[in-house]
């Protein structure tokens, strides 16, 4: 049974234990009525992610497929909430985010995310960060968080799966033809691993062609092992 006016919180995992055990936490804390549950969704990790998840007490299910779309949409299958709210497990939500989205739901504002700082300091990173304002094509990356209605995911009918990269922008492009897309002026707060991993120019370099490639509506298995091949940790 659907709960009204209520937050499904939907977080996809692999191999993500360190992540959750600050992630979920964070989310409880907000003591908020408004978020009727916390759903973990994991991909066959070979760490503790699912006694962690189990240990807090928050809903678990297994995904056969390593994919986000794949294990959003079953997140979503699975929740009873009136709006799923999709955080990455390096990404922490900003406080009171329950009303933030609650506030544009009551303004009709169906669909959106927040900007982002990282948690490094780095000048290059604060760049990019300082971008997530702007509500153009480039807004709406998975690290900037999404939410959205049940009934206006439904009628997309989700995720597309096809993408194991760039499925948030996919589908907000599928919003903003049916809807509007919306930033709230708050920061979450996105985790600098993949920059540390890989170093900021190589990111930026992959981030820019996987985007173009995704414009130019090229197969998105190509995307994903292109992307692959010049990161050698995705966190995807």
């Amino acid at each position: 049974m659907i709960e009204e006016e209520s937050i499904s919180v939907i977080i996809p995992t692999y191999n993500e234990s360190g992540n959750l055990k600050e992630l979920i936490p964070l989310i409880k804390a907000e003591k908020d009525p408004k978020i009727l549950e916390i759903i973990v969704v994991d991909a066959q990790s070979s760490d503790q992610t699912k006694q962690v998840a189990e240990n807090f007490g928050v809903k678990f299910f297994h995904s056969e497929r390593r994919s986000r779309a794949y294990q959003m949409n079953l997140g979503a299958r699975h929740a009873i909430g009136s709006i799923f709210y999709f955080v990455h497990a390096d990404t922490r939500p900003i406080k009171g985010f329950a009303q933030d989205i609650y506030k544009n739901f009551l303004n009709s504002k169906l669909a959106g995310c927040y900007r982002y700082s990282f948690d490094k300091t780095q000048f290059l990173l604060k760049i990019n960060a300082w971008f997530t304002r702007f509500n153009g094509i480039f807004a709406g990356g998975g690290d900037q968080t999404l939410y959205i209605t049940r009934s206006l995911f439904e009628k997309l009918e989700g995720f597309n799966e096809k993408y194991t990269i760039m499925e948030d922008f996919e589908l907000i492009r599928r919003i903003r033809k049916i809807s509007s897309f919306h930033i709230i002026p708050k920061e979450v707060i996105v985790s600098a691993r993949k920059y540390e991993d890989n170093g900021w120019l190589r990111v930026q370099f992959a981030n820019l062609l996987a985007f173009t490639l995704f414009l130019l509506n090229s197969n998105p298995k190509s995307i994903k092992s292109l992307y692959c091949i010049l990161l050698k940790k995705q966190n995807t």
